[in-house]
C-alpha cells in the first residue's frame, strides 16, 4: 500500500502547486520528476522519464499539433480571423439570432484551418461578444453560440484531439480525419438550426437589429 500513499501525496502536492499559482506545464513538469524518482528507484526512474519524453516528443505522428498551434497564431496576429468574421456577417441574411450564426459559422471555418478548439474560441469571444452585448443578446445566445461553435474544431478536420487520439491508439490519423467530417458538418447544421428556433420562439435572447447593406 505504499505505493498508494505515494501517488496520493502527489496529487496534493500537484493540487498546491497549482493552487500557488504556477503555470500547469510547470506543476505537471516538477511532479513528473518527483513521482519517477519516488515510484521508478530514484535515478534509475528519471532515466526512465527522459526517454519517456524524447519519445514522445519524436512522435511523428503529433507533428501536426504544432503546426495547426502555428496557423491558429499567424491567423489572429495577421488579423485574418477579423476580416474572416466580417467577410460571414456580410454574406448572412436578416436571420434570427444573426451574430449566433456568425460565431458558428466562423468556428465551423476557424475549425477548418486551425484544428485547436481553445484558438477558435478565444478569437470569437474577443470579436463577437462586445458587439452582441452591444446589440442586446443574452448570455445564452452570445456565450452559448461561441462555446458551441469552439467544439466543432474536434468534429472538422484538421482536429488536433484526433490526430492525438490516433497517436494514443495507433489508429489510422486519415482514417479519423476522414471519419468525422460527416459528423461535423451534421453538428453544424443542427447548431444553426437550434439558434434560429430558439430565436424565433424567445426572440428577447437574440434582439432583431438593422444590418447596414453593402454593395
Amino acid at each position: 500500500m505504499e505505493w498508494y500513499y505515494t501517488l496520493i501525496g502527489v496529487l496534493v502536492v500537484l493540487l498546491l502547486l497549482m493552487a500557488s499559482g504556477m503555470p500547469v506545464a510547470f506543476c505537471f513538469m516538477l511532479v513528473n520528476v518527483v513521482g519517477a524518482y519516488l515510484l521508478w528507484g530514484g535515478e534509475v526512474g528519471l532515466g526512465q522519464l527522459v526517454v519517456s519524453i524524447y519519445g514522445s516528443v519524436t512522435t511523428f505522428t503529433l507533428l501536426p499539433l504544432s503546426l495547426f498551434i502555428l496557423m491558429g497564431e499567424t491567423m489572429f496576429h495577421s488579423g485574418i480571423s477579423f476580416n474572416l468574421i466580417d467577410s460571414i456577417g456580410k454574406w448572412l441574411p436578416r436571420l434570427p439570432g444573426r451574430l449566433g450564426l456568425m460565431a458558428l459559422g466562423a468556428g465551423a471555418l476557424f475549425s477548418t484551418l486551425t484544428g485547436a478548439s481553445m484558438a477558435s474560441v478565444a478569437m470569437l469571444g474577443s470579436t463577437l461578444v462586445p458587439e452582441m452585448e452591444k446589440h442586446g443578446y443574452k448570455k445564452p445566445m452570445s456565450l452559448g453560440p461561441i462555446l458551441g461553435s469552439g467544439g466543432l474544431a474536434i468534429m472538422i478536420p484538421p482536429s488536433s484531439l484526433a490526430v492525438l487520439l490516433g497517436a494514443v491508439g495507433e489508429i489510422s490519423i486519415g482514417g479519423i480525419l476522414i471519419g468525422i467530417i460527416i459528423p461535423g458538418i451534421i453538428m453544424t447544421l443542427l447548431y444553426g438550426g437550434y439558434i434560429i428556433l430558439r430565436c424565433s420562439i424567445q426572440p428577447h435572447l437574440a434582439p432583431a437589429y438593422n444590418v447596414p447593406l453593402s454593395l
